[in-house]
């Protein structure tokens, strides 16, 4: 018999399922993808990485071509969750403009914030609405205590809840190419663990509870149990979303999942020295160290040097997610092969809860 998951109060809501949708840059989760999850009683994510890659100025002004999408975006979710669920929009700490859109997503009728990719200390500073949840992404205790400590020291707040994503996620990492190169990477139960220990005395000394939320590698209603089971407040899921009716991006982007090996999950080369983990698609099989200069720049992540890059990886994720997967990049969790078809979010929802019938 299924284990029934309890719903989880964040600030002064309640999340009925305790299931984030994580956020996947340029255009794979988008207003369709949250809306839907919403709708289930989740809450549905969208990225804020170079969502207005579709509108005619984004080359000449990606910055108010992104904020205008994140508008039109946000907008739609709320209209079509049918006032079901949360709606959170997840900001890359990597990206050049991210305290901008910090700053913009301050005035949106939004339920969360969540960061990662680098270290949100400024979070709390910029965003100052009580009404928006900030969240935290972290790999490990040690940076869940450096940044409970900033938020506290500067601002007297503290996560409203905390996102752990282990080793197994797809994208960018929070680990680094010396650690995969030594392996023995730690499990997620054992960051868990961890998180938990620096997060508990915390919430005794300030009387209220940090919802700690797990990523990397979570796949069926039984990882969320086990994870529960261990401490852990609910998951954040990604790849199992890119399977599914409502998944904002392309078909073939789907079928480039759909069609993987396990072998064809690996490590891929990101410009900015980040590890990341994707389908190796002909163009990343292809890279080998060649530099392919981009021959427009977005200015799109602060460590990227448009002269250096091995390649742009604004352009290869647009050439993906727009249906050319095969000359782009795709993401996506150490999980990605066991996706088999695409389902409804409604469908996947319910196998998640271990409602399936």
């Amino acid at each position: 018999m299924a284990t029934t998951l309890k719903p989880v109060v964040l600030g002064n809501r309640t999340l009925d399922v305790p299931i984030i949708q994580g956020g996947m840059g340029i255009g794979v989760s988008l207003h369709r993808l949250s809306s839907a999850v919403m709708r289930e009683g989740g809450m549905g994510v969208i990225s804020a990485a170079q969502p207005g890659y579709r509108e005619s100025d984004f080359y000449q002004n990606s910055l108010q071509a992104n904020l205008r999408a994140l508008t039109h975006e946000i907008a739609l979710a709320k209209s079509m969750s049918e006032g079901k669920g949360m709606l959170g929009v997840n900001v890359m700490v990597a990206g050049k403009q991210h305290k901008e859109i910090w700053e913009f997503l301050n005035t949106q009728p939004i339920d969360a914030i969540i960061s990662g990719a680098g270290l949100p200390l400024d979070l709390p500073q910029i965003v100052t609405n009580p009404a928006i949840l900030l969240a935290p992404i972290v790999s490990s205790g040690k940076a869940a205590r450096l940044i409970m400590s900033v938020w506290e020291k500067r601002t007297q707040r503290l996560p409203d809840f905390i996102v752990i994503e282990g080793p197994l996620a797809g994208g960018h990492l929070g680990i680094s190419k010396e650690e995969i190169a030594k392996g023995n990477l730690p499990e997620l139960h054992e960051i868990l663990r961890d998180v938990i220990d620096v997060v508990r005395p915390v919430e005794e000394r300030i009387g209220r509870k940090i919802p700690i939320f797990c990523a990397g590698g979570v796949y069926t209603h039984q990882d969320i149990v086990d994870l529960i089971e261990q401490g852990s407040d609910g998951v954040q899921m990604a790849t199992r979303f890119i399977a599914t009716h409502e998944c904002d991006a392309h078909m073939n982007f789907k079928q480039t999942l759909l069609d993987a090996n396990q072998e064809d999950i690996v490590y891929t080369i990101s410009p900015v020295g980040l590890p990341g983990r994707g389908v190796n698609t002909p163009f990343v099989a292809a890279l080998n160290g060649e530099l392919r200069r981009a021959t427009r720049c977005v200015n799109c992540l602060t460590p990227c040097n448009p002269l250096a890059t091995p390649y742009c990886i604004t352009e290869a994720l647009i050439t993906s997610v727009s249906g050319d997967p095969q000359h782009g990049l795709v993401f996506t969790g150490s999980n990605g092969y066991r996706l088999d078809k695409i389902v409804s979010v409604h469908e996947l929802m319910d196998e998640l809860k271990g409602e399936q019938r």
